[in-house]
């Protein structure tokens, strides 16, 4: 197989999916039918809620659901094979995380952009809000702690001895000044845009324009070296001031530009496909369904599901669409393109790095003495690769830094995302259906819903964590996102059902979500408790076994109380 040409046939199969399921889609849910206008409207306060231009919100939601995973997740799940995770991406992204996605952000809009969460609340009971909510909030804890640490070592320098390596730092260092003069380019446009008014064309290529500049300034200009761990300081400040600072200075605008970097990537990956049209033979069609990673026998079934999820499935999608983008849509019909095209989009992304895998194969086999390892290094260097063999040797190093500064964006972008999803999770934790954060006059919990609060606790929680070992709990993350991903499709299934929509396209990814993640938790779970008989286990087998032995139980309880409601609701309009 060749790589080009299975590049465009996953286009052609995303391109019908879109138009033919996603429209289907939107006729049964009734999108725009009523030409109602958005919680961005009706609820404007300035600051979580402002309507967006369709553009504007497409990268703000796009940048934000792709993160690191569709870059990470196909590489992880290379061992199994590149047939198995392309079909995994097709099949997932059109009929289960498209579905996931639009189905949130719809959900969401028509509960006034309140989240999943709320929804749940509204629809099943509160005692399932409150079981989701603490499970959503820790996850993004974690996630907090992760990203944080990636863009942290991304901007780190190297240190030798106490001192500071600048020829090994020097990439870095570059980034981390790239993305610093970006964040100053982001809050400049906004204030052009949102209060002077600035034409968006107009302000669109002059901050494309700035977004060059800087890359050329950050790339021979980068004074600030200094270690990861400063970083992590320094982000965890960021992403504070970020979190309340209302979305048109910062995260729009931020959100929006930094979109440009990501269609940049595409495009690039794309050009090295088409140019370069690598084989795929480097690369194993199927490697079987246990395969022996070094690490012990690797089992298909579940671990490509929960490995491969932004491509195909992710909860965080969820999370995001009835988080930030729910409360910044300006019309119903724009939730289509922004959720079901944008989750399209970033199948996109997990097949072009599957392109990048099969050359990074090829390269390595003729190149043992310069491997390209890691997943920053096998996507970047791969395409930069491609590219450079079309005869522009020179455009490799530049390629490479642009492709990681890109990767370094996605990571900022979700890192921010969660960190305000979070900040919506602990304060909606404390109100009773219907209520906001103002409805609270007095009390230990105007303290608690307090948005600095929140935000200060989350920041906190997530650095501390990122500082001192999230790693040992990272192996649980898979399971845990795909567990928020059955939630999902549950919550938006139940409200569906109640309104006497049809929820049946939910209810197979719904079922096959629940399964692998109880299967993976009790996998991870023997996995765990085998290390511990071992004797000598740390902290983390101990923490993995007893959190996933709760995460099994949260499952199974909602999963009853949401087949309970289905099924109430069946019942009564039968009778």
């Amino acid at each position: 197989m060749n790589a080009l040409l299975l590049l465009i046939i996953c286009i052609v199969v995303l391109a019908v999916g879109y138009i033919l399921y996603g429209g289907w889609l939107c006729k049964q849910w009734g999108v725009g039918e009523n030409n109602e206008e958005t919680p961005a409207h009706t609820l404007e306060d300035g600051v979580d809620y402002v309507p967006a231009k369709a553009p504007v919100l497409m990268g703000h939601h796009f940048s934000s659901i792709a993160g690191a995973g569709p870059i990470t997740g196909p590489i992880s799940a290379a061992m199994f094979g590149w047939l198995p995770v392309t079909l995994w991406v097709l099949i997932g992204g059109i009929f289960f995380g498209g579905v996931h996605d639009f189905g949130a952000l719809f959900a969401s809009v028509r509960h006034k952009g309140q989240s999943i969460g709320e929804i749940i609340s509204v629809n099943m009971s509160r005692r399932a809000k409150k079981l989701f909510i603490i499970f959503a909030y820790l996850t993004l804890i974690l996630v907090v702690a992760a990203f944080a640490s990636i863009v942290a070592s991304t901007f780190g320098a190297t240190i030798k001895d106490g001192v500071v390596d600048k020829a090994a730092s020097a990439a870095n260092a570059s980034v981390a000044m790239v993305s610093l003069l970006f964040i100053v380019i982001a809050i400049v446009f906004g204030f052009a845009v949102y209060r002077r008014n600035a034409p968006m064309l107009v302000s669109s290529i002059l901050g494309i324009v700035a977004i060059v500049i800087c890359m050329v300034i950050g790339m021979n200009f980068h004074p600030i070296y200094l270690s990861s761990k400063t970083w992590m300081i320094i982000v965890g400040i960021y992403i504070a001031i970020a979190s309340v600072t209302p979305v048109w200075i910062l995260l729009q605008p931020r959100d929006y530009l930094s979109s440009f970097l990501l269609y940049s990537m595409l495009i690039i990956a794309a050009v090295g496909v088409i140019g370069a049209h690598p084989s795929m033979d480097a690369f194993p069609a199927f490697a079987g369904f246990a395969v022996d990673n070094g690490n012990g026998i690797q089992l298909l079934f579940p671990i490509l599901f929960t490995t491969v999820a932004c491509g195909a499935i992710s909860g965080f999608h969820s999370l995001v669409s009835s988080g930030t983008t729910s409360k910044q849509l300006n019309k119903e019909k724009d939730a289509k393109p922004i959720a079901y095209g944008g989750m399209l989009l970033e199948c996109v992304l997990a097949v072009l790095t599957l392109c990048a895998i099969a050359y990074a194969f090829k390269w390595n086999a003729e190149n043992p003495d310069a491997k390209l390892a890691g997943a920053t290094a096998i996507f970047a260097g791969g395409i930069s690769k491609m590219v450079a063999s079309m005869g522009l040797p020179g455009a490799e190093k530049t390629l490479y830094t642009l492709l990681v500064l890109t990767y370094s964006a996605f990571c900022l972008t979700s890192l921010d995302t969660a960190t305000r999803l979070a900040r919506f999770m602990f304060q909606e934790f404390w109100l009773e259906p219907g209520q906001t954060a103002k409805d609270i006059k007095s009390g230990y919990k105007k303290i608690l819903v307090n948005p600095y609060f929140a935000t200060i606790l989350t920041v906190i929680l997530g650095i501390a964590l990122g500082m001192t070992g999230y790693a040992k709990i990272w192996g649980l993350f898979g399971a845990a996102n795909q567990l928020l991903a059955g939630l999902g499709l549950l919550a938006v299934a139940t409200w569906l059902g109640n309104i006497g929509k049809n929820n049946k396209m939910f209810l197979i990814p719904m079922g096959f979500m629940m399964i692998v993640t109880i299967c993976s938790l009790c996998l991870t779970v023997k996995n765990q408790i085998g290390i511990i008989a071992k004797g000598g286990a740390d902290w983390g087998p101990y923490a993995q076994t007893v959190l996933g032995l709760l995460l099994i139980v949260l499952a199974i309880v909602l999963v009853i109380e949401g087949i309970q409601t289905l099924t109430g609701k069946n019942k009564k309009a039968a009778a």
